[in-house]
C-alpha cells in the first residue's frame, strides 16, 4: 500500500464517497493514484471554488467527509473561499493540496505558485481549519492522517492535509481507525437531568433544530427526541429542510419578522427554547420581532451545553441526544409539557401552485410553480445559491435543502447541486440568481462527465436584486440581461426561457420528465419584484436598523 492508498482508504471509511477535483503539476502524482486505485471516484470541475462547492455539499447532503483535491498554490488559494464558507457553517471538509517535493524546497529557487514563502499557503490554511498536516513521511502519516480525519469529523469543520509531489506513491501502512473519546459521564448525566427538568418547567417550550442536526447525522434521533418531547418544533433559517421526512409536530422554519408571525411568536415567547445544534448568527435571529434573550435559552452547540449561566464543556451534541432519549418514555405522557394556548402556527411552505396564466413572473411563481411539481411527484432535494433565490425556497414546501445561508457567499448553488446529486445519487433542483451564475453557472458543462441532470432555474433580472433591495437606486447592481437558455446547449443541457406562469409550469413538466441532460430554465423576471419572504426581510432590517 502507498501512502495515497492508504489516505484513500481512510477518507472513504469516514463517509467519504467520491473526490472532486482539478489536477496540477504538485498535484498530478496524487491524481494519478487516486485515478490508478480507483478507491474514490475522482470529479474534476473547472473552477477550484466549484470543487469546493461541490464537495461541501457532498458532504452536508450525505453525511461524512467532502473531499477537494487541488495543487499548489494558485489552487489551493482559489479554494480558501470555499474553505472559509464550509468553516462558518460547520462542514466536514477534506482540502488535499498538492505541494514541492522536499529537494524542490531547498533548491534556493522561488518556485512557480509560491507566494511570499513556501509555507504561505499553509499558514492561510491554519486560519480557516480545525487541524492540518503535511504528510512529508510515510511513517508519521498514517497517524497524521487519523488525527486530522477525525478532527474533521468530531469538529464538523475543515482540515487540510498537504502532499508534497514526491510522497503519493511512497510506501505507508494503514491509517488506524481510533475510537471517539468519550464524555465525562457524569457531567453528561448531570447536563442531560438539568436540561429536562428545565423543560418540563417551561410553560411554553419549543424546539429548534439547526445545521448540526444534519452534520452529526442525528436527523432520525433528534426526530425521536422531538416526538418523546412532545413540544413545538422549528427550523432555523440555516436549517431549513432538516426533519423534511420526519413524522414530528414541525411548524416551519424562523425567520422572524420575515416569516409566519405566529410562528415567530412561539419563538419569541418561550420559556424553554431548546436550540439544538443551532449557529447563534444574525442570519438566525437578526430580524426577530422580540429580541431573545440567549441567556435564558439552552444552547446545544459546538460540543458544549449553556443553560443560563450553567454551562457544560465536552458534551457532544450526539452524547447528549443519547441521553435524553434514555430518560424520556418512548411516547410522551399527557400533559407532561404544559403550555398556554397559543394560535397555531402556518408553515411558511402552504402555498400551492398559481393558476397557470399570462401573467408576468415574479418570484412567488417560482415557489409556487415547484411546489405544485412536488405535489405531483414527490419531494426533490433543492440546492440554493445566495439571494432571493434562497428566500424564495422557504416559501417552497419543506424539502431537504443545502445552501450558504450563514457565509451567504455567491456562486454556491450549481456546482452544489452536483456535489449533491453525485453523493446521493438524487436529482435535485437549483434555484440560482443571474449574478451568481455568472460566477460558477459554467460548472453545468461538467455535468454529463458527472452523470448529473440537475433541473436548474434561473432568478434572470438583471440585477443583483436582493441588493437593489437596499441600495435600490445604485447602478452598480445592474447585470445585463443574459440569454442563459441560449447557453445551456454548448454547455450539453437544454434551455427554456420563461416569461409567464404557464410557460413555466410547462418548461417545469417538461425539464421533469427529460433525464440524462441538464434542464436550465431561464426565469425571466422583472427588475424590482421580491420574493414575499425577502421584501418581509428587507423591511424588518430597515426597521430595526433605524436610529431610535
Amino acid at each position: 500500500m502507498n501512502l495515497a492508498e492508504s489516505l484513500l482508504q481512510a477518507l472513504k471509511a469516514r463517509g467519504a464517497t467520491e473526490v472532486f477535483g482539478i489536477p496540477g503539476d504538485f498535484a498530478l502524482p496524487l491524481f494519478r493514484e487516486i485515478e490508478r486505485s480507483a478507491l474514490l471516484p475522482l470529479f474534476t470541475l473547472s473552477h477550484e471554488p466549484g470543487v469546493g462547492f461541490a464537495a461541501d455539499a457532498a458532504a452536508r447532503a450525505r453525511g461524512g467527509l467532502g473531499v477537494a483535491a487541488v495543487t499548489y498554490g494558485a489552487g489551493a488559494i482559489n479554494l480558501l473561499n470555499a474553505v472559509a464558507g464550509a468553516y462558518a457553517e460547520r462542514v466536514p471538509l477534506v482540502v488535499l493540496s498538492g505541494a514541492p517535493a522536499s529537494h524542490e524546497a531547498g533548491s534556493g529557487l522561488l518556485l512557480h505558485h509560491q507566494v511570499k514563502t513556501l509555507d504561505s499557503q499553509w499558514h492561510l490554511f491554519a486560519e480557516l481549519t480545525v487541524d492540518r498536516a503535511r504528510l512529508d513521511d510515510p511513517q508519521r502519516a498514517p497517524e497524521q492522517i487519523a488525527r486530522v480525519l477525525d478532527a474533521a469529523l468530531a469538529r464538523s469543520r475543515p482540515v487540510y492535509l498537504e502532499i508534497p509531489r514526491d510522497m503519493p506513491a511512497r510506501p505507508c501502512a494503514a491509517v488506524p481507525m481510533t475510537a471517539a473519546p468519550l464524555p465525562d459521564p457524569e457531567r453528561l448525566a448531570a447536563c442531560a437531568d438539568e436540561l429536562l427538568a428545565r423543560l418540563a418547567a417551561a410553560a411554553r417550550p419549543v424546539l429548534m433544530v439547526g445545521v448540526e442536526v444534519r452534520r452529526y447525522g442525528l436527523e432520525e434521533r433528534v426526530a425521536e427526541l422531538a416526538r418523546r418531547l412532545g413540544c413545538p418544533v422549528v427550523t432555523s433559517f440555516m436549517g431549513r429542510g432538516l426533519l423534511a421526512q420526519a413524522d414530528v409536530p414541525l411548524l416551519g422554519t424562523y425567520l422572524g419578522l420575515a416569516g409566519d408571525l405566529d410562528l415567530s411568536a412561539r419563538v419569541e415567547q418561550s420559556d424553554g427554547l431548546l436550540l439544538m445544534g443551532v449557529i447563534v448568527s444574525d442570519t438566525n435571529f437578526a430580524v426577530s420581532a422580540k429580541r431573545i434573550d440567549l441567556r435564558q435559552t439552552i444552547k446545544v452547540y459546538d460540543g458544549s451545553v449553556a443553560m443560563g449561566h450553567h454551562v457544560y464543556p465536552g458534551v457532544p451534541i450526539a452524547a447528549l441526544v443519547d441521553a435524553l432519549l434514555a430518560r424520556l418514555p418512548a411516547t410522551a405522557p399527557a400533559g407532561a409539557w404544559p403550555r398556554t394556548s397559543m394560535p397555531a402556527a402556518t408553515p411558511t411552505g402552504e402555498n400551492t401552485a398559481a393558476p397557470a396564466s399570462s401573467a408576468a413572473l415574479g418570484p412567488a411563481d417560482i415557489a409556487a410553480a415547484v411546489n405544485a411539481l412536488l405535489l405531483e411527484h414527490g419531494s426533490m432535494p433543492l440546492a440554493s445559491d445566495i439571494g432571493d433565490c434562497l428566500f424564495t425556497a422557504m416559501d417552497i414546501d419543506h424539502a431537504a435543502l443545502v445552501a450558504p445561508g450563514y457565509y451567504a457567499t455567491m456562486g454556491y448553488g450549481v456546482p452544489a447541486g452536483l456535489g449533491l446529486q453525485v453523493a446521493t445519487g438524487q436529482r435535485p433542483i437549483i434555484l440560482v440568481g443571474d449574478g451568481a451564475f455568472q460566477m460558477t453557472g459554467w460548472e453545468l458543462g461538467n455535468a454529463a462527465r458527472c452523470g448529473c441532470d440537475p433541473i436548474v432555474l434561473v432568478f434572470n433580472n438583471a440585477s443583483w436584486e436582493m441588493l437593489r433591495a437596499f441600495e435600490p437606486t445604485a447602478r452598480f447592481n445592474d447585470l445585463g440581461r443574459w440569454d442563459f437558455a441560449a447557453m445551456a446547449a454548448g454547455m450539453g443541457g437544454d434551455g427554456h426561457a420563461v416569461a409567464t406562469r404557464a410557460d413555466l409550469a410547462a418548461a417545469l413538466a417538461t425539464a421533469h420528465a427529460t433525464r440524462g441532460r441538464f434542464q436550465l430554465i431561464d426565469v425571466r423576471l422583472a427588475p424590482g419584484g421580491l420574493s414575499p419572504t425577502l421584501a418581509r426581510y428587507v423591511q424588518a432590517v430597515k426597521r430595526l436598523s433605524a436610529p431610535a
